[in-house]
């Protein structure tokens, strides 16, 4: 059975919705090590029926919160429930971690505590954009903002395989996020890029322009943390503009009530296709083991989905995948 370490303590809704949302996962028959100070956790599951067979309580009696120091905090708190649920990974004692809190602090406890993948210089964080026609993973979406030629390279590879391994995409693609199609577009280093993975053996589609992500014309589409971020952030923003706006005009006249009543079915099919909580949490690849990042803002079923999401991931080889598609790549790379 799959055991998925999740930090109760982390995430703007935590803990309440981070212990219904590990309910509602060992309920579907997934093994939770909930990790955080017990003292808060035990009251809080009895609240909701008790803990259901396969949830278990880890104490962690620190918690490191969103607005601390990452790094500072990795090296001394060894008592938080990001360091304890890492912990869990490293001894083998759960195959998963998954975290909605520090995502600063999460990437630096993971990668002096589990170390990264051979010929790995950056790991990366890979977002599965929910897409009318399938899932595309942008890489990286911001644990790295500044990049160099051989991060994005190796990037791309960490990408193709995790399509591959977990989203069933038999032969990904690849594009580079640049200002245009042209090769000769963008940075320098863009177009240093844009070369290495024209000849790197994957089905690269050359460069890919911000609107272009969403219209999926590539399974995976690399640029650096800080501009992926970027990206992100505004799709979000939009998103929740739009639908406001409709929220608001749906509160209008007559004609506009039964309009928006008329098309409540397909608006309602679409928030679903964007909803962040489909997928729940993403992954930091190139760590040599399976940490997960879910929203700050996670309620209780985005949580259930990033638990999910992990345990999916696991069954389906994520690991032996991302190991064997970095072995040709350059080892003994230092951090820049």
């Amino acid at each position: 059975m799959t055991v998925i370490a999740l930090d109760a303590m982390g995430g703007d809704r935590a803990p309440q919705a981070v212990v219904e949302g590990a309910i509602a996962a060992a309920r579907n028959g997934i093994e939770v090590a909930l990790v955080g100070d017990e003292a808060v956790l035990t009251p809080l599951l009895t609240r909701f029926g008790g803990a259901p067979s396969g949830l278990r309580i880890v104490h962690a009696a620190d918690a490191i919160e969103m607005g601390e120091h990452a790094a500072l905090e990795a090296r001394t708190r060894h008592d938080s429930s990001i360091y304890v649920g890492v912990q869990l990974v490293k001894t083998g004692e759960a195959e998963a971690f998954v975290s909605a809190g520090n995502t600063g602090a999460v990437f630096a406890i993971a990668l002096l505590s589990l170390g990264r993948l051979r010929g790995i210089e950056r790991p990366a964080l890979g977002v599965l954009l929910p897409l009318p026609n399938g899932p595309a993973l942008l890489l990286d979406g911001g644990a790295n903002a500044e990049v160099r030629l051989t991060h994005l390279a190796q990037f791309a590879h960490l990408g193709v395989a995790y399509m591959r391994a977990v989203m069933g995409v038999a032969e990904p693609t690849v594009g580079l996020l640049n200002i245009g199609e042209e090769p000769t577009k963008g940075t320098h280093l863009a177009i240093e890029v844009h070369a290495v993975l024209a000849t790197s053996g994957l089905r690269f589609i050359g460069n890919v322009e911000g609107r272009d992500v969403f219209a999926h014309r590539a399974d995976v589409v690399v640029t650096d943390g800080f501009t992926g971020n970027v990206v992100l952030k505004t799709a979000e923003g939009v998103i929740d503009v739009l639908f406001g706006e409709l929220r608001h005009l749906a509160s209008g006249s007559l004609r506009d009530r039964l309009g928006a009543w008329l098309l409540r079915p397909s608006l309602r099919a679409i928030a679903d296709r964007s909803d962040y909580r489909r997928y729940g949490a993403v992954p930091l690849l190139g760590i040599d083991g399976a940490v997960f990042v879910a929203h700050g803002r996670s309620d209780a079923r985005a949580i259930e989905s990033a638990v999910r999401t992990a345990a999916t991931a696991i069954e389906r080889g994520m690991l032996p995948a991302l190991a064997e598609s970095t072995t040709h790549l350059r080892t003994g790379a230092t951090e820049a």
